[in-house]
């Protein structure tokens, strides 16, 4: 089932999915679907997700943002629930002060939020009620379903929060600038790959993003920079016909050369030998 909802106003869109079999998203395919962010519910038992072509396991229950340029698809989407929005429904960069989930729950990493029985009641009201709205169709509808929308997404990231953070060690002022610098990574790690450039844009030095990322988690700044170029080496390599040369240039690399010694040790292997070993599974 698909229930879908188009601002007149805005040309926003916004979809409740249940129980589709078929449910994916390909970003990097011909046949593309709109750019949404999506909040994906495993509503049944474990399953696995594939995401950018690497499976993790979908705990019961648990909730999982994804960003508009992921690809991903589930092992049963009919125990899916989801919830999809393009910016023009709700842009979380714009009203990042009402949310604050941009660069936290919905950031290049992966993300499992667990609901206990309590929070997974909750969140089944919470749908009962886009189920309504979706259905109604009056001159307020588009501000409610925006309202409950901004109140899924703050129940999520709080639960996030609680989760995945050490609050004593981190407080809302540090968990910011770190949201703020994978926002900047997304936005220009295409042409900088050094960590000087994302501390100037923060007003901040290397050493302190590097004190303020070692209570957060165990990556330093330059190697969350690392890994969102080598995801999206691989997502090339995967989803798109262009050699390692044309993906060099692309991710903003000197040469082809710098390039594969880059690839080869983040993935282990070299861009040829990756290309090579997909070619063997497809």
């Amino acid at each position: 089932m698909k229930l879908f909802f188009r601002d007149p106003a805005t040309g926003g869109e916004l979809l409740l999915i249940e129980q589709e079999t078929d449910f994916d998203r390909r970003f990097f395919t011909r046949d593309q679907q709109r750019p949404y962010l999506t909040i994906a519910w495993n509503t049944g038992p474990a399953q696995k997700v594939i995401i950018d072509e690497v499976t993790y396991e979908f705990p019961a229950g648990t909730i999982l943002p994804l960003l508009i340029n992921q690809s991903f698809r589930f092992e049963n989407a009919a125990a899916i629930t989801a919830w999809q929005f393009n910016r023009d429904f709700y842009c979380i960069i714009d009203n990042d002060k009402e949310v604050s989930c941009i660069g936290f729950i919905f950031s290049s990493g992966v993300m499992f939020i667990d609901l206990d029985e309590k929070e997974r009641q909750k969140l089944q009201a919470l749908l009962e009620v886009f189920r309504d709205e979706l259905e109604d169709d009056d001159d307020i509808q588009a501000s409610m379903l925006r309202a409950l929308l901004v109140r899924l997404i703050i129940k999520i990231t709080r639960l996030g929060k609680k989760q995945h953070l050490h609050e004593q060690s981190l407080n809302g002022s540090k968990l910011d600038i770190i949201r703020h610098f994978n926002l900047l990574v997304e936005d220009h790690y295409k042409k900088h790959h050094q960590v000087q450039f994302y501390a100037n844009q923060l007003n901040k030095s290397p050493k302190t993003l590097s004190n303020l990322f070692a209570l957060y988690n165990h990556q330093s700044p330059l190697q969350v920079i690392q890994d969102r170029l080598i995801l999206e080496a691989k997502r090339l390599f995967h989803y798109t016909d262009k050699s390692a040369k044309e993906i060099a240039q692309e991710l903003g690399f000197e040469d082809a050369a710098h390039f594969s010694r880059f690839f080869k040790n983040q993935a282990g292997v070299s861009p040829s030998e990756f290309k090579k070993s997909l070619q063997t599974r497809a």
